[in-house]
């Protein structure tokens, strides 16, 4: 991830091998992440059963929460590209109870399609 990106809020990619080493500890038995994202020193997965927030907090990081959203609580979702001269795409997603979307945005070197594309087989049954 560059510097800028991260300074610009935007979260790139991370390995899900990598990300499945680091974080296993929050994850079931047989849990697998499919896609995982760094935003500074937070960190946001994808697995097979739900969606993992990670929020480092304070100074040091040392306090860290973990949000987990089951796919089944999410109502809804939407993906913005990138455009020209936007240098960011966008993801939103809307849980039951919550007025407020979650949101994310990505640099250009995510494909949002595949986010879009593994959202939809997660969350539309």
């Amino acid at each position: 991830m560059s510097l800028l990106s991260g300074l610009l809020g935007n979260a790139s990619t991370i390995d899900p091998a990598r990300a499945s080493l680091e974080y296993g500890r929050v994850l079931a038995n047989g849990e697998v992440i499919l896609l995982a994202f760094q935003l500074i020193r937070d960190v946001f997965m994808f697995s097979d059963k739900r969606l993992i927030l990670i929020d480092r907090q304070g100074l040091t990081g040392s306090k860290v929460e973990y949000n987990s959203v089951p796919y089944r609580s999410i109502t809804r979702f939407s993906v913005e590209t990138a455009g020209t001269f936007d240098l960011d795409a966008e993801l939103k997603i809307w849980m039951s109870g919550q007025p407020q979307p979650i949101q994310k945005r990505f640099n250009k070197q995510v494909d949002v399609y595949q986010v879009q594309s593994l959202l939809a087989s997660l969350v539309v049954r």
